[in-house]
């Protein structure tokens, strides 16, 4: 199982998510500071000088907890490639909708009553397009071994 690479792939993309989750997206800074230092925004809170201000939008933790659960039990699908080229797929298409995610919620934040001067994002942003090209080639990894399975079953 571990000597494929897309199992390798896998769980390296599975990791890169883990840290995403618990780390922050976004820097955005206060139209009127009034001696706030910056807001952190993670993917289910805002942080303000280390006091935790919850906030309603599991949207973009529920999309990387289920892309990352995903990913997860696609490293233990090894014998199923049909089924595991799936959820590969289904899980790339969850990363990319986490962006779409990522967009619309800034957007809106930088829209409102009480719009932020300025934000900026975070490195750990970019941790699930990481993901999402290690699921690719993952993917890639599992199309040739069904081809290379398929192969053999017609030599037989």
């Amino acid at each position: 199982m571990l000597q494929r690479i897309q199992t390798v792939y896998l769980l390296l993309a599975f990791a890169l998510c883990i840290v995403c989750l618990c780390l922050p997206v976004a820097h955005l800074t206060p139209a009127d500071s009034y001696g706030m230092s910056t807001i952190d925004v993670f993917n289910l809170w805002i942080s303000c000088e280390g006091a935790h201000i919850f906030w309603y939008c599991p949207v973009m933790m529920g999309i990387l907890v289920i892309a990352t659960a995903l990913i997860f039990l696609d490293v233990w699908l090894y014998r199923q490639r049909a089924l595991q080229m799936r959820l590969c797929t289904f899980s790339m298409i969850l990363l990319v909708a986490w962006y779409i995610a990522y967009g619309v919620i800034i957007y809106m934040m930088l829209h409102t009553g009480d719009a932020p001067e300025s934000w900026r994002p975070h490195w750990s942003a970019a941790l699930p397009a990481a993901a999402l090209v290690l699921c690719y080639l993952a993917f890639r990894g599992i199309l040739k071994d069904e081809m290379l399975v398929r192969s053999l079953d017609r030599l037989r």
